[in-house]
């Protein structure tokens, strides 16, 4: 992390009393295990904090203790604003469309917490930018930063920190897990974390009805190819999504096995909304994913990442088409000349 951001970062969290800690509109096992341990850790340092996040916190999440104190709530009588795992206006709008909230990030410090690298900010306003780029979770990151301040971190912290580390990574098993991000799981292990424990509850709330398990069966037969089938895509309808959300994420039921296709580089699930509102959710073999949703003002990381807009689907399909194509010659053509 920069030097400088990292001084102006703990600067403004220990000047300031009352803090709300917020995440994006595709809020994920990392951004909700880092916020909960932020809450944790600032709580026991005597800060007042809250948790926001404009959407709700998904049920496949639900494992994770607190989430429930998530809330779309937001707390403009605040000191200061951390946003975690996110640097994109586009993911934040639903917060900036709130009354006072825009106001809120022009008039106060704003320290942004993250892990994506070679991220470039769109958020409109004055913020702190806190970029751990090596590091494969922003609960990783957060760990470092809590260290490196000397902040406490108990055993409910250090869980949080897991399962955001757990989550991203896919269990220590995407490209970008270090030796690093194991010593912090270990140290994590040693304050209290249970992997154990954790899968546990995961796996709970991963069971599917079998009402799940016969949607999941059409959504394969759904699954359309392009580009010599490296492209794979999902169409999911506002009538799936009102039907089957309350029980399953319809995204998360297929695109793992999307991606384990034999030639398939890139998976893509995509919802669209009654209001004209389309949603893209990446999970990539080939280190692209960021790259394709930033196409669409998007991000996220290499392999896993997501994007939101306002088009005709048909349009949308044709132009991640042709995006995808761009980036995967890009790609391979930059792999033959190493």
């Amino acid at each position: 992390m920069n030097t400088t951001a990292w001084t102006e970062a703990k600067e403004s969290i220990n000047s300031a009393q009352r803090i709300i800690v917020i995440q994006a509109e595709n809020p994920d096992g990392d951004s909700l295990g880092s916020s909960l341990a932020l809450e944790e850790i600032l709580g026991d340092a005597g800060k007042t904090v809250s948790l926001h996040c404009a959407v709700d916190i998904p049920k496949y999440l639900r494992y994770t203790k607190g989430w429930d104190r998530v809330v779309s709530d937001f707390d403009s009588a605040a000191d200061l604003a951390i946003i975690v795992d996110t640097v994109s206006e586009t993911l934040l709008s639903k917060t900036l469309e709130i009354p006072g909230a825009r106001a809120f990030f022009e008039s106060h410090p704003v320290v942004v917490l993250d892990h994506h690298g070679e991220v470039t900010s769109s958020l409109p306003f004055s913020h702190t930018l806190l970029v751990a780029e090596n590091a494969v979770a922003t609960g990783e990151a957060l760990y470092d930063f809590a260290h490196e301040s000397q902040w406490p971190i108990n055993a409910q912290a250090a869980e949080h920190m897991l399962i955001a580390m757990l989550a991203d990574s896919l269990g220590f098993t995407t490209p970008n897990t270090t030796a690093h991000s194991f010593l912090v799981a270990s140290k994590l292990i040693e304050l209290g974390a249970d992997p154990a424990d954790i899968e546990t509850r995961r796996r709970a709330f991963m069971k599917k009805s079998p009402e799940i398990l016969g949607y999941k069966g059409k959504l394969i037969e759904r699954i359309e190819y392009a580009l010599d089938g490296a492209l794979a895509s999902v169409h999911i309808p506002w009538e799936d999504i009102q039907a089957y959300s309350d029980q399953y994420n319809p995204s998360v039921l297929v695109l793992d096995e999307m991606r384990m296709v034999t030639g398939v580089e890139v998976a893509v699930a995509i919802k669209t909304y009654p209001d004209g509102k389309i949603t893209g959710k990446l999970r990539t073999n080939a280190p692209v994913a960021d790259k394709i949703a930033g196409f669409f003002g998007g991000g996220g990381h290499k392999y896993a990442a997501g994007f939101r807009i306002y088009d005709n689907y048909d349009t949308l399909c044709r132009e991640l088409t042709t995006a995808t194509d761009k980036i995967l010659k890009d790609y391979h053509n930059d792999v033959e000349h190493l």
